[in-house]
């Protein structure tokens, strides 16, 4: 995934990065839900925050209901970043595809479904 960012022109984002981008992404969350989400500190997310804001992926406005807070919004470029992620997926999933064939892919794709709902409920806490 770096790779392919770094290729398109978004070589200034590390890997750390990545997991505030990931699907769905962070807008409009509040940084507290965010770093829940990630399973991350809420210092070590707002330090990566405060780099992706300097680097012009995203912005920390405050929130409309509550001027207590902030809530991220992406910027232009944290869109496009964005959308290039999910180009990157696309295509490593039609390589995957290509490799193993339409059958064997969409196999390993139920698996991988099964998997991740295996996996949730014990992420959240839950047996």
């Amino acid at each position: 995934m770096l790779a392919g960012l770094h290729q398109r022109g978004y070589d200034d984002l590390i890997a750390a990065h990545l997991s505030v981008l990931q699907y769905p992404g962070p807008e409009d969350m509040r940084p507290s839900d965010l770093a829940t989400r990630t399973r991350m500190t809420k210092q070590a997310l707002n330090y990566l925050l405060g780099q992706m804001e300097e680097l012009g992926y995203l912005e920390r406005v405050p929130d409309r209901a509550d001027q207590r807070f902030k809530r991220i919004r992406l910027t232009t470029r944290g869109r496009a970043a964005s959308v290039a992620m999910r180009e990157i997926v696309l295509e490593t999933e039609a390589e995957w595809e290509h490799a193993l064939g339409p059958g064997q892919f969409a196999e390993l794709r139920e698996i991988l479904g099964r998997l991740s709902e295996a996996v949730a409920p014990a992420e959240n806490g839950s047996p």
